[in-house]
């Protein structure tokens, strides 16, 4: 396996690119706190907070499929969009690829 982009569009919309490497078996919320995003992770990755709420900007159709738990718990944000994702059940792979995602949950860089 090989290393992926993440493109993270900033609040001024210009964008960061970080490598990221698949093969670690890393989740995108991990891969975000390692890299000093402020993702604040409240349930430490187990889709019971959704303070790792991300919306996918470009290649949301790229990604595993919501699961259940995951889409109850975005139900219940004032700011989900029809792009919405937790990055805690995101794992890193090659779908990852270039997907450009900006960060909606709580403490946004």
């Amino acid at each position: 396996m090989q290393d992926i982009k993440i493109h993270i569009q900033n609040s001024d919309n210009t964008l960061t690119t970080l490598e990221a490497p698949t093969d670690m078996g890393l989740n995108l919320m991990e891969f975000l706190k390692g890299n000093d995003y402020d993702v604040m992770a409240t349930c430490g990755g187990i889709a019971l907070c959704a303070t790792c709420h991300v919306e996918i900007v470009s290649g949301f159709d790229l990604l595993s499929e919501i699961t259940n738990d995951e889409l109850i718990m975005l139900d219940t944000l004032p700011n989900i969009t029809d792009k919405s994702r937790l990055s805690c059940q995101l794992h890193l792979n090659n779908n990852l690829n270039n997907i450009v995602l900006r960060i909606l949950g709580d403490g946004v860089v």
